[in-house]
């Protein structure tokens, strides 16, 4: 049987029932939270940032302060730039930022704000006289878009924004990550260090959105990338960015364009192959082979496929989510011998189809059904004629998988019904590991929970 992926025509747009995405400006405030000292600031409505503060919070059990212009009625006809300008200066008075991320919304760009002229006249108005910090600005209009297109587009315009000259950083190099947990970068960080790697990793969301508890508040976490380590992503040896589904222009892209710091574009290390990838481009930029604890993690991950594979093959899984972690799932649940049925994303035009068959073709049994730019009523329709036998996204499949009595393992963004979301690690070869430990736990539970026995062994 052939195993190329199959794209099926959207029928005709009617309405978007439970999204299958969250909106563009919330995932630029993810990534500026990964800076170190910035603020998150909305050019918009106060709902949007309350929405968004909800959202994060719910996931990161943190306190997260995300600013707002508060732009009213009057605003909408006569423009927002008198609040925009009140606001940054609000927010330099109440928690002296390094740096304000100024995002968009649908309002500010409906009624076609010029943002980037407003900040230059704030410069020119208070440049003088205050201390003013970093300012980036992002177009982010969420009719356009999802929250992982807030997040590049957030990152490419810190990079472009604040690299502006070539800076002497030859012995370092830069990662840029994608949409991972706090722990996957926690995890970034020890493999570069094992390896010898001075690493600029940007966004770094590791304190920033799962710091320790403190005994008094503090307006703006410990951590994150630093202002002064992106200025010198510019002079690095090279970047790694992760992502088959990434925007044509992106971070590293720029990086490579204006300075001419070599992009490394892999996949979301996810599964054995595309980790794999991970540590040869690490070899490769480093000079130094793979050290003696990650040639374990590999054995332990071998193994465990060995040993858990008679639970999980042939299973039927579908997957959603963050268009780079789908095609992560499905290279990972290829090589475990789990048919991928339906992979959606609520993202358009990110050659899904066409990343997936590049990490299953040739593992997998079965070509799997995807789906771009699809909500879970579309994805709901589908699933329940294919049987699945398992659900592996975010929290918002819930409803199905109880409805359909199979199990969910959450994994992405967000995950607001279990506790400690942000502390899974997905990535490399440990990852892997606990991601498939989980999988397979969770049919041997289904069994258990459904047998009259109940086996006490299995």
């Amino acid at each position: 049987m052939s195993n190329k992926t199959k794209t099926t025509a959207r029928p005709n747009y009617v309405s978007t029932t439970n999204a299958c995405k969250l909106c563009t400006p919330l995932g630029a405030s993810l990534a500026f939270r990964g800076v170190e000292g910035a603020i998150p600031f909305l050019h918009g409505s106060q709902g949007c940032a309350t929405y968004m503060r909800r959202y994060i919070i719910s996931h990161f059990r943190e306190p997260v302060d995300i600013a707002s212009s508060a732009l009213g009625e009057k605003n909408a006809i006569y423009g927002g730039g008198p609040n925009l300008k009140k606001g940054i200066l609000n927010v330099m008075k109440k928690y002296e930022p390094a740096l304000v991320g100024v995002a968009t919304t649908c309002l500010t760009e409906t009624i076609g704000d010029d943002v980037p002229m407003n900040i230059k006249e704030f410069r020119a108005e208070f440049g003088e006289d205050l201390d003013l910090p970093e300012l980036v600005q992002v177009s982010t209009p969420s009719y356009n878009g999802t929250h992982t297109d807030g997040w590049h587009g957030a990152v490419r315009s810190l990079v472009e924004q604040l690299c502006t000259t070539k800076a002497d950083a030859a012995h370092r190099v830069n990662i840029l990550p994608n949409m991972i947990s706090c722990e996957d970068v926690r995890h970034l960080k020890d493999i570069c260090r094992d390896f010898g790697i001075d690493a600029t990793i940007l966004p770094d969301i590791s304190e920033t959105l799962d710091g320790p508890s403190l005994e008094d508040y503090v307006k703006i976490p410990s951590g994150g990338t630093p202002i002064e380590g992106i200025k010198t992503m510019s002079g690095s040896k090279g970047t790694i960015e992760f992502g088959r589904c990434l925007p044509k222009e992106t971070g590293g892209s720029s990086l490579e364009a204006a300075f001419g710091v070599k992009n490394h574009r892999i996949g979301l290390p996810m599964g054995l192959r595309e980790s794999d990838r991970l540590f040869e481009a690490l070899e490769d930029i480093s000079g130094t082979p793979m050290p003696r604890r990650y040639e374990l993690e590999r054995g332990r991950l071998v193994d465990a496929y060995v040993d858990g594979h008679k639970y999980i093959f042939g299973k039927r899984a579908v997957v959603y989510g963050e268009e780079d972690l789908v095609v992560g799932l499905c290279a990972f649940l290829a090589e475990i011998g789990v048919d991928v049925v339906l992979a959606g994303t609520g993202a358009r035009n990110k050659g899904l189809d066409e990343a997936i068959a590049a990490v299953t073709n040739g593992v997998a049994r079965i070509a799997p059904e995807v789906r771009e730019g699809v909500d879970f009523h579309d994805i709901a329709a589908e699933a329940e004629t294919l049987a699945p036998d398992i659900l592996i996204g975010h929290s918002k499949g819930y409803r199905y998988a109880k409805a359909w009595g199979v199990p969910l393992v959450r994994v992405g963004f967000p995950i607001h019904d279990r506790f400690g979301g942000q502390r899974t690690r997905h990535i490399g070869y440990g990852g892997t590991l606990n991601l498939f430990d989980r999988v397979v736990n969770a049919f041997i539970e289904k069994k258990q929970a459904d047998s009259s026995i109940g086996y006490g062994y299995i």
